[in-house]
């Protein structure tokens, strides 16, 4: 029995074999799941119908589930910052919030440090958040 509130087998794995610094990717139904991810990355999905899971619903529980060393998210082109990125800080407490354009970005999740990617159904755009795990402190 666990006491987190994290229960699905998969994800879970995949983050025990993690460590500091390994990264995971919580992914809008728009990411290109297959060509742009690390070769590291365990593929869970989420995502069983539009809406559905959302990425803050994902992020809400890996918070409390693991520490978060640093959040990277796809950033427009046009320099705006959507919505989202004040519900990711608010989700992470304040934790700030490094901007990549959409290539870059893809190329930081294609990193061998990249160990699971999870794919959601939301459907809000730049909704993609790139997690850091950091040090587990007792």
């Amino acid at each position: 029995m666990l006491k987190t509130r994290m229960m699905h087998p998969e994800i879970l794995g995949a983050l025990a074999s993690a460590g500091h610094g390994s990264k995971v990717l919580l992914a809008d139904s728009n990411y290109p799941y297959s060509t742009a991810s690390g070769p590291n990355a365990k593929r869970v999905f989420l995502n069983f119908a539009p809406g559905m899971l959302q990425v803050t619903d994902v992020l809400r529980v890996l918070a409390e589930t693991i520490p978060i060393e640093m959040a990277e998210v796809m950033t427009p082109e046009h320099g705006t910052h959507p919505e989202i990125f004040l519900e990711f800080t608010n989700i992470l407490s304040g934790l700030e919030l490094h901007p990549c354009g959409r290539f870059k970005f893809y190329e930081a999740v294609k990193s061998p440090d990249c160990c699971l990617v999870i794919a959601t159904g939301d459907e809000r755009r730049f909704a993609n958040l790139l997690l850091t795990i950091g040090e587990v402190h007792h």
